[in-house]
């Protein structure tokens, strides 16, 4: 996820907060010290109710980070990479590099998630119990985790994808149907019903109860649900799209390619403004030694242009590349995961030809307008 902050490492995975998080971590630790204390526990200090409520709200995204770290971790042991996980304002994401192959994976998968949740409201809840009578910040703090883990194992076991329960919906359905895509449509309708649910209670609460937050917070969950919902749906049908096609059969198969001692002005004039090109493999006979983009050349100050040779400024690592028998779903993957708009294509070190976003995206088109997917000609 863009915009986060790297905090640690957990099991060789990269541990973040997206910017969203603060938002969301102190309007919680308000809301505790301001609504959900006072009520359950009077008699406090105004600081311990704030001390407690910080506590508390730092408390409950401890306890989402160990619900994706079960994710996380089930998935790694399935032979699934795993880059990092991020908290956000509506909880964690652990961001795989791939998805599950099989439904029976992401079953389990989606649901070690809530079970975690679930666990820890029972250790929770155990252990107010052996303190119960004692109105004391720990105890205050223990009986809300023990709340919270639950509603949120609740809550995520709704059958609405791409919730955990609209995963196990969809890797039930997966199994039964031997079709992701139809699974992902079905699942992805539930996770739509359910946010139009979220959304009319939301409205509800917001006119004719009058809980302005609680009103547009639940219809805003329920608006960020249909939102991923549908996003996830189309990604599958992407993926579906690009399956079975080749990157030779999209790639552009001759490229324009610079020599590393190609004075910028040069690149710029030649081919730049000639080809209408962004980007451009840099090499050495056919041997790729780096690319040239437009934001590598913006970078360079415009007087120095007609000095500076190319192999000063190109990019050298990372180097992306696909082969030309690749899947052009694992190129759009690779395109994705990195952020970045073209990958060279190569033969044995060899470069023969450039994949872009815009290659894809001209494929996707012409494939949509016609009707047909262009593997089932081969």
């Amino acid at each position: 996820m863009r915009s986060s902050i790297r905090l640690f490492r957990v099991a060789g995975i990269d541990i973040g907060i997206h910017y969203t998080w603060i938002f969301i971590f102190v309007l919680i630790a308000w809301s505790l010290a301001q609504g959900f204390f006072p009520q359950a526990y009077p008699g406090w200090s105004t600081a311990t109710y704030w001390v407690t409520g910080f506590v508390a709200s730092l408390l409950l995204f401890v306890s989402v980070l160990l619900h994706e770290l079960a994710h996380s971790l089930v998935a790694r042991a399935r032979g699934l990479p795993v880059r990092s996980i991020t908290l956000f304002i509506f909880g964690g994401v652990s961001n795989l590099e791939e998805e599950p192959q099989q439904p029976r994976v992401e079953f389990v998968m989606s649901i070690v998630g809530p079970l975690t949740s679930l666990v820890l409201a029972g250790v929770c809840w155990g252990v107010f119990q052996l303190m119960e009578g004692q109105e004391t910040p720990v105890v205050a703090t223990l009986s809300y985790l023990a709340l919270i883990n639950a509603l949120l194992a609740g809550f995520n076991l709704l059958p609405a994808f791409p919730l955990d329960g609209g995963r196990v919906l969809r890797s039930i359905l997966w199994a039964t149907t031997g079709s992701l895509t139809k699974a992902t449509n079905i699942a992805a309708i539930s996770g739509r019903v359910f946010s139009w649910l979220f959304i009319g209670y939301g409205v509800y609460q917001l006119l004719w109860v009058g809980n302005l937050f609680g009103g547009l917070w639940i219809a805003f969950i329920g608006w960020f649900l249909g939102n991923a919902a549908d996003t996830s749906r189309r990604e599958v049908g992407l993926r579906e799209q690009l399956t079975g096609v080749r990157v030779q059969d999209v790639m552009d198969s001759s490229p324009v390619a610079v020599s590393p001692a190609t004075l910028v002005w040069d690149l710029v004039r030649d081919t730049f403004r000639q080809y209408r090109r962004r980007a451009v493999p840099v090499s050495q006979g056919n041997q790729a030694v780096g690319i040239i983009t437009f934001t590598d050349v913006r970078e360079l100050p415009q007087d120095r242009w007609t000095e500076t040779p190319v192999e000063q400024i190109m990019t050298r690592t990372p180097l992306y590349s696909v082969a030309p028998e690749d899947d052009l779903s694992s190129a759009m993957k690779l395109i994705a995961q990195h952020d970045i708009n073209q990958v060279l294509v190569l033969k044995n070190g060899q470069l023969v030809g450039l994949l872009s976003r815009a290659d894809i995206i001209q494929y996707l088109q012409l494939s949509q307008e016609l009707g047909v997917k262009f593997d089932t000609f081969k």
